[in-house]
Order: structure tokens, then C-alpha cells, then sequence
């Protein structure tokens, strides 16, 4: 029985291994946490809901750091500016908290965010300056509905209890972001 265990853990081992070269950073990274979950005792405070929202959260967070960074940069409205300011700071700081809860829960994360904002970040870096801050604003809208949205599924899900108060803790701000990334795009001219 040993034997079989020992010979399927490398088997998930090298099988991993090889699927994560074609794909993208997220699936790496839940590939490699599908792998330590098929290893890891009953009783782990590793879920499968646990790893996929913070690889979620992971996936989220660096993609709004780096076009906050972009909004930064490109922005030609102060209150855009501003706007995007804020997310690099609020998003590194939860960025952060989502780094040390994994690290706590062995949990893998990507090492970048996944292709889907990759290609956000680039249509916006191709923008003309007349048009980036409304564009900008816009995915800012949209990426902050979806990261809430995953941020409430999880909060209904089975997991983690620390993971659970950094949902609890993280949705105020999120929604605040959401609030005003709403006001400020329908100021835009």
C-alpha cells in the first residue's frame, strides 16, 4: 500500500510537472495545489475551496497592482490618477496578506497574473491618452465586480478560517473601490 501511495504522489509529481509548462500562471499554480492536496492528511487546513480562492485572490490582486501602476503612468484626469494610486497601495497591501496566508497553508500561487489580464493590461497600454482613462476605468469596474464576486462565493464555501476573516476584513474595501471607480468613470468627459 505504501508502494502504491509513493508510486501515485509521483505520479501527481511529474504529472504536474509537465502540465505546467503550456499553461498559464493560475493553472500552474492550481495544478501544483491539486498535487500537494492528493498528498496531504485528511485533517489539512489545506482545502481545495481554501487553495482556489487564494490563487484567485493571488491572480486578482497582481493584475490590479499592475494596471493601477499602468493607470498611474497613462492617466491624464487627476481623480484617475488618484484612483489608480490607491490600488497599487490597497491591492500590495492585500497582495501581501494573501502571500502569508498561502505561505502559512502551503499553499502554491502563481507567479504572475493569467493571460485574460495580461491581455487587459496590453489593449489598455495601446490606448490613445484620449481614451485610456475612460477604458481604464471601465475594467476597473469590471475586474473589481468579479474579484467581488469571487470574494463572496468564497465566503459561503467551506474554508480556512484565517482565509475566511481576510475575505470578511478585504470586501469592504473592494466594494469601496467598486463605488468609486463607478463615480469617478461617470464623471469622465
Amino acid at each position: 500500500m505504501k508502494k502504491l501511495l509513493f508510486l501515485s504522489g509521483c505520479f501527481a509529481v511529474l504529472f504536474t510537472a509537465c502540465n505546467n509548462e503550456a499553461s498559464d500562471p493560475v493553472a500552474k499554480a492550481d495544478s501544483a495545489n491539486e498535487a500537494k492536496q492528493d498528498q496531504m492528511p485528511v485533517q489539512s487546513d489545506m482545502t481545495e475551496n481554501t487553495s482556489n480562492f487564494l490563487v484567485k485572490a493571488a491572480d486578482h490582486g497582481m493584475a490590479e497592482v499592475e494596471l493601477g501602476k499602468l493607470g498611474e503612468q497613462r492617466a491624464t484626469q487627476k481623480s484617475v490618477k488618484d484612483f489608480a494610486a490607491m490600488i497599487v497601495k490597497d491591492h500590495t497591501g492585500a497582495n501581501g496578506e494573501v502571500a502569508a496566508l498561502a505561505a502559512k497553508l502551503n499553499v502554491t500561487l502563481p507567479a504572475t497574473y493569467s493571460e485574460d489580464h495580461k491581455k487587459t493590461a496590453s489593449d489598455l497600454s495601446d490606448k490613445k491618452a484620449k481614451d485610456f482613462d475612460k477604458d481604464f476605468m471601465d475594467a476597473m469596474i469590471s475586474n473589481h465586480k468579479k474579484t467581488i464576486d469571487a470574494f463572496k462565493d468564497a465566503s459561503d464555501d467551506d474554508i480556512n478560517a484565517e482565509v475566511k476573516t481576510f475575505i470578511n476584513n478585504t470586501l469592504p474595501t473592494l466594494q469601496a473601490h467598486l463605488e468609486t471607480a463607478e463615480s469617478i468613470r461617470k464623471g469622465l468627459k
